[in-house]
């Protein structure tokens, strides 16, 4: 059987996918690493982890699938990292994550030089976010001189691990956008950017379309991986980017939604449209003529499991089950009986760029019940997606159909729920499950010609589950989202306030 093997290098573990070239998941298989948190507000990880951990998943579906031909392989990751590389391309310190904090004040000095926010998303087209690997390298550059010193080259995750496979440096233009040097509407390194801010842009890999073979496995690769000599190795792409294709996500009037740990919007777009004030994402997508556009809420499926952890035990005192806390939720009635949820628990990020944003529940009273405060935190998220699409819309995203991912797409009162406050159909499709090492699989393909063009890899994206929008409630949700929309104009002073060291003595 011939196979395309798609490998994501996620935060916690990596995961490894063999799909047939009708789409079919023939075998998948996960290997966990854990996370370093040296200082408060640092989160780091050894490459070599990666590298192990594509090895054992790597492994473990093959033996699962062991008469099979690799004809592609297709690589994810997380973005946004910093994979610090010397002359021998040897790596010189832990690589700094996506969620590393340490950074503030490097992302504001980009900005200054840039000539301010104005400035930046000229350059740009995307605010130079905490998290983006930019602000990273400056970092290195000031608090570790003798690493940055030897550094000679940086890399995100996967382009490490496609590294390790093929011996070649080089990322692609999705994961690139994610570091916010990248200019998303050429699809090439911001330069003069990179120049300003006193970068030598030599560090900076040479960067593909995510569609192109960027290298084959080598001979060291193969003995690590278990992969023949030879083969093809696409250019693939970011996480959040790539699991958006891998939904089916392309077309006018698609939306995705992912309800994670963290809650985001995505939609594919024709051209670069210009990113008013940066409160969305716009980064280059995984097919050479489309962009990427996406809200992120740092607040979705977490602040579900705040929500169980402190609220939700039994009489053994242990957290009730996810399915326990949702059958709750649904004996409530839509809109919660006029109960709100602000879900900013670990500060917001879109479309309420603030570190210093609060929870809060609105609207409590004797009457309400454990069911309707479960409701609510489950509506609050989706309030939050449907706040950024509020951003979209001028932008020409017109929503017909949503597309569910993520682990909150496993329970159809989420999903309806989404249906209701978004008013559009959503459903969810085969592979979406499988997270973004199915997109990068479906760009091996593409990669090779096994699909002619990305509307004919789409078809792989067949549909599972659909819920339609209940008229019933629309004007109940309609009411309740412009309420919540007025509320963190109203209290973002307050949260602000709230910070204050006192209150934590």
């Amino acid at each position: 059987m011939q196979v395309l093997l798609g490998i994501d290098i996620g935060t916690s573990g990596c995961k490894a996918l063999l799909i047939d070239v009708d789409g079919k998941v023939v075998a998948t298989d996960t290997a966990t690493y854990p996370l370093s948190r040296p200082k408060p507000g640092w989160t780091e990880q050894d490459p070599e982890l990666w590298v192990e951990g594509a090895r054992q998943a790597v492994a473990g579906a093959l033996a699962k699938a062991p008469k099979v031909e690799i004809l592609s392989i297709g690589l994810s990751g997380q973005m946004h990292g910093l994979v610090p590389l010397d002359a021998s391309n040897k790596v010189l310190r832990p690589a700094i994550l996506w969620n590393d904090q340490r950074n503030k004040a490097e992302c504001e000095h980009i900005v200054n030089v840039a000539g301010g926010l104005d400035g930046l998303l000229a350059a740009t087209n995307n605010r130079m976010l905490v998290g983006y690997t930019g602000g990273k390298i400056l970092w290195m550059q000031r608090h570790e001189p003798d690493l940055f010193s030897r550094m000679t080259t940086v890399l995100n995750p996967k382009d490490y691990l496609r590294l390790r496979l093929t011996g070649e440096i080089a990322s692609e233009v999705s994961d690139a956008s994610g570091t916010g040097l990248f200019d998303v509407r050429s699809r090439q390194w911001a330069n003069s950017l990179i120049e300003k801010i006193g970068i030598n842009p030599n560090i900076l890999p040479p960067v593909y379309e995510s569609q192109v073979i960027s290298g084959r496995v080598s001979e060291e690769g193969a003995k690590l991986f278990g992969i023949p000599v030879g083969v093809p190795v696409a250019g693939g792409g970011g996480d959040s980017v790539i699991q958006t294709f891998g939904s089916g996500v392309i077309a006018p009037g698609e939306l995705q939604t992912t309800l994670g740990t963290a809650g985001i919007l995505a939609a594919a777009l024709d051209a670069p449209q210009d990113n008013p004030y940066g409160r969305l994402q716009v980064f280059c997508n995984v097919t050479a003529d489309k962009w990427h556009c996406m809200g992120v809420s740092l607040n979705a499926g977490g602040a579900m499991t705040w929500f169980r952890e402190a609220f939700c035990r039994g009489t053994d005192g242990q957290p009730l089950s996810f399915d326990q806390i949702v059958a709750s939720a649904a004996a409530s009635t839509a809109g919660a009986r006029g109960l709100l949820f602000l879900p900013y628990l670990y500060g917001e990020r879109c479309p309420h760029p603030d570190p210093t944003a609060r929870g809060a529940l609105i609207g409590l009273t004797a009457r309400h019940d454990y069911g309707d405060i479960a409701r609510s935190v489950m509506e609050g998220i989706v309030h939050a997606l449907a706040d950024m699409y509020a951003l979209m819309k001028p932008m020409g995203i017109q929503g017909q159909i949503i597309k569910a991912s993520g682990g909150g797409a496993k329970s159809a009162l989420w999903r309806q729920i989404q249906a209701d406050i978004f008013g559009c159909k959503v459903i969810t499709t085969e592979g979406a499950a499988e997270g973004a090492a199915f997109g990068a699989a479906l760009v091996a393909g593409l990669a090779i010609g096994v699909w002619a063009d990305v509307n004919s890899a789409m078809k792989n994206c067949r549909s599972i589950t659909c819920e339609q929008p209940n008229l019933e409630t629309l004007e109940v949700y309609t009411q309740a989202h412009e309420l919540y929309r007025s509320l963190y104009p109203l209290l973002g002073q307050t949260f602000a306030a709230l910070g204050n060291p006192i209150f934590d003595k």
